[in-house]
Parts: C-alpha cells; sequence; structure tokens
C-alpha cells in the first residue's frame, strides 16, 4: 500500500531551502571576515594563514571573493550569531519535521499538520533573522523560540493522542 504524505513533504522540501539559505549565509560571512575554522580571530589564532603560502585553489578562492565579496577582516560577532543559527536550526527542525511525519502517516486532520509546518517555519525564519540581525534578545528570537515549543508541545500531545487511538 502506498502512503502518501504530501503535507510534510511540502514543509521538509520548505525547510531544506531554508537549510541551504543558513548555510551560504555562514559561508558569505566566513569569506567576509576571513575566518575559516571557528567563529572569530581568537579562535583561530593557531591556525595557518593560507594566503602566507597559498596553494593554487586558496589562490582561485582568494581571487574570486576579492571581486564578489566585499572582505572584512574585523570581527564583529555576525559571524557567530550567523553559525548559531544555522545550528540552532539544525538542532530545533529535525524533530519538528517528524512530529509532521508522523501525524500525517497517522492521518491525522489536515488543519493540524499545515498549523504545525507553518508555525514552525515562520517560528525559524523569525529566529534565524533575530539571530543574525542582533546581539541578545530580540522580537524575532522570540517569535521563534515560542513558535517552536508551540510546535513542541502540540505536536508531542497530538502524538500521543493520535498513537492511543491505535491501541
Amino acid at each position: 500500500m502506498l502512503v502518501l504524505i504530501p503535507i510534510s513533504t511540502f514543509f521538509i522540501g520548505s525547510h531544506g531551502l531554508l537549510a541551504l539559505g543558513l548555510s551560504y549565509r555562514v559561508a558569505i560571512e566566513r569569506t567576509r571576515t576571513r575566518i575559516w575554522h571557528g567563529a572569530s580571530p581568537a579562535e583561530v589564532a593557531s591556525q595557518p594563514n593560507y594566503l602566507k603560502h597559498p596553494n593554487a585553489w586558496a589562490q582561485f578562492v582568494e581571487k574570486i571573493t576579492q571581486q564578489s565579496i566585499i572582505t572584512n577582516n574585523t570581527e564583529d560577532g555576525v559571524l557567530q550569531r550567523t553559525i548559531r543559527a544555522h545550528g540552532n536550526f539544525t538542532e530545533y527542525v529535525p524533530l519538528g519535521l517528524m512530529f509532521l511525519i508522523a501525524l500525517e502517516l497517522m492521518q491525522a486532520d489536515k488543519g493540524l499538520l499545515w498549523m504545525l509546518g507553518t508555525v514552525l517555519i515562520i517560528a525559524r525564519i523569525a529566529h534565524a533573522w533575530g539571530l543574525i540581525q542582533t546581539y541578545g534578545p530580540s522580537p524575532g528570537r522570540a517569535i521563534g523560540f515560542f513558535g517552536t515549543w508551540l510546535v513542541y508541545i502540540v505536536g508531542s500531545l497530538a502524538c500521543f493522542y493520535y498513537s492511543v487511538q491505535q491501541f
């Protein structure tokens, strides 16, 4: 028997694109600050300077980035916040999507699935934006973590409810 889960699939795709966007932001920020490992110059003080004796690949990357990205050797915290936004996304989204998949397989109400998926994607976008833009508390971060917690609470309770219905 073929079981389709179109709602979960839609939100998995949506979160996949968001993950790609966050990953891209980290790569661009690393290039801009030239901090290739870690999140600050202090963390990479013992790392070799790849431009001191660059290999052909390093020369190529340096040429391309100098032409396309405005680099900045100062540490302004954006890289660290961008890394955390991506990391936080990868910490919270998988379980949120698992709620959707499990509930859709259990044939939960479609309105519930759309609500959980919509709240999760909005919450994760808001959280990432709030975290990257502002150091410390921000409305985006608050919307993000409360929205994610809402998905966790409702998703968990719905999983309990639908699983008990099958006993």
